[in-house]
Parts: C-alpha cells; sequence; structure tokens
C-alpha cells in the first residue's frame, strides 16, 4: 500500500498535480473591421487566408502569455488597428527579378496595434482594462528572442512587452 501511494504521489508530481494549475488561458480577441486595419496585407497569398493566419497567429500567441495569470482569469481584446513591421513591395522594386512580392522591413515602418481590452477574475470582475496604442518604434534596436524565422517576431515581441509591463503584478516573481 506504501509503495502504491508513492507512485501515485510521484505521478501527480510528474503531472504538475502539485498544486500548480495548468489550464489553457482564456484570451478572446475580436478583430473589429479588419479590412480598414492600416496593414494586413500579404506579400504572396490571398487577403484572407494571410489575415486568418496572422490573427490566429497573434491569438495562440497571447494564450501563451495569458497563461501566466492567475487561474480564472480571462483577457478580452477588442483590436481596432493592426500595422505590421514593414510594407509590402513588388519584387521588381527591391531589385528581384521576379513577380513576387515582398515585406521589406525599414525603420520607419514600425509594427502599431489598436486595442482595448479587459482582464476579467474568475468571477468575471473586471481587474484591469483600457484602450491602448501600441507601438515599437525602436523594434529593430532591441534584441528580440524570438527566431529570425519566427513570424510576426516584432509585433510578438512588442506585445510580450505590454503584456509583461501591464500585469506585472500578477504575474509569477522571477526568482534570483
Amino acid at each position: 500500500m506504501k509503495n502504491v501511494t508513492r507512485s501515485l504521489m510521484m505521478a501527480a508530481v510528474l503531472l504538475g498535480v502539485s498544486g500548480t494549475s495548468w489550464a489553457k488561458a482564456d484570451v478572446e480577441i475580436n478583430w473589429q473591421d479588419p479590412e480598414r486595419y492600416t496593414d494586413v496585407r500579404p506579400a504572396n497569398e490571398s487577403r484572407v487566408k494571410f489575415r486568418e493566419r496572422t490573427f490566429a497567429d497573434i491569438q495562440k500567441y497571447l494564450e501563451k502569455l495569458a497563461e501566466k495569470l492567475p487561474d480564472g482569469h480571462k483577457l478580452q481584446l477588442n483590436v481596432t488597428n493592426l500595422d505590421l513591421a514593414g510594407q509590402v513591395w513588388p519584387g521588381s522594386f527591391v531589385g528581384l527579378n521576379s513577380p513576387s512580392d515582398v515585406r521589406l522591413i525599414k525603420r520607419i515602418d514600425i509594427p502599431r496595434m489598436k486595442f482595448d481590452y479587459k482582464l476579467l477574475d474568475a468571477s468575471d470582475q473586471v481587474v484591469k482594462g483600457e484602450e491602448v496604442d501600441l507601438k515599437d518604434m525602436s523594434f529593430q534596436d532591441r534584441v528580440n528572442p524570438l527566431f529570425n524565422s519566427e513570424s510576426l517576431r516584432y509585433e510578438k515581441n512588442m506585445l510580450r512587452d505590454w503584456f509583461n509591463d501591464t500585469f506585472a503584478d500578477l504575474l509569477p516573481k522571477k526568482e534570483d
């Protein structure tokens, strides 16, 4: 009996049942009038597919960030504008001998995102909320921990900084 109890306790620890919850965070995003956004323009795919993929990528990334929030909290965003880093140009404009378009990233074409958010606790009471006009004017000058091949790396970096600053009081403290 002792061995069974010990085995069950070890299994619980290994599965993360020892008091730490790994529940997927609840993030709801409303993409309000996306066809009016400043720049969610694809280089080489349909606008609709690119927009859907971009929105899904941002949703997934915010869900990952929100996993650090206390159990039962829900993050709701209403996005009113998105301007991806860079601009889409015809390949021939940037010196390519190709009919394909490319997204050219220059310092002047900064990532921006405008939204309002609410953070709700487990009883659906608003903990925090405000209108946010995010922009990262030094997006190429700072360390970006994401790989160069990561899609939307500048936008994700901007969102991570906003998330960590905005919810610092609710996030687990880093151990020294």
